[in-house]
């Protein structure tokens, strides 16, 4: 007996500059376009990677962020030049996995997550023991991308 495949409308995807996270980018905006799903694109500013100072100070964070949603805008226009129709960006702050388990999804309200799987060094080094998390603690259906 032939199962019915789920079809998700909202996408979620995690993205970083990791290779695993590059390859559930393009999983995600590429079934986005294919199914005229909604994509949003996550990046999480990770309080942990600053120091006590750089925490405390307000032009340094504001920077930081500056630059991610400079960041998440290129990854937006590379979706919309792929075909999605319906991209928006969501920038959060704190612990990657807790906070798109806890905050981001019950914001955004998507049918599946799509995230990359391996551990990296710089600002996103836990990701892929985030990834498990995620995969663990989500109440929707997580993609691990490798």
């Amino acid at each position: 007996m032939k199962e019915k495949q789920p079809n998700f409308s909202r996408l979620l995807v995690g993205t970083d500059d990791s290779r695993d996270a590059q390859l559930a980018f393009k999983y995600a905006i590429n079934y986005a376009a294919k199914n005229d799903a909604e994509l949003f694109i996550v990046s999480v500013l990770e309080s942990d990677e600053m120091n006590i100072y750089q925490a405390l100070d307000d032009d340094y964070i504001h920077g930081e962020k500056a630059e991610l949603k400079t960041h998440l805008l290129s990854y937006k226009e590379t979706a919309k030049k792929t075909g999605v129709k319906h991209v928006q960006t969501v920038i959060a702050e704190g612990d990657p996995g807790k906070t798109i388990v806890n905050e981001v999804i019950p914001h955004i309200k998507p049918d599946l997550l799509v995230v990359g799987s391996f551990d990296k060094t710089g600002i996103s080094k836990h990701f892929g023991s985030q990834a498990a998390y995620m995969a663990k603690y989500s109440p929707i259906p997580v993609l691990v991308m490798r």
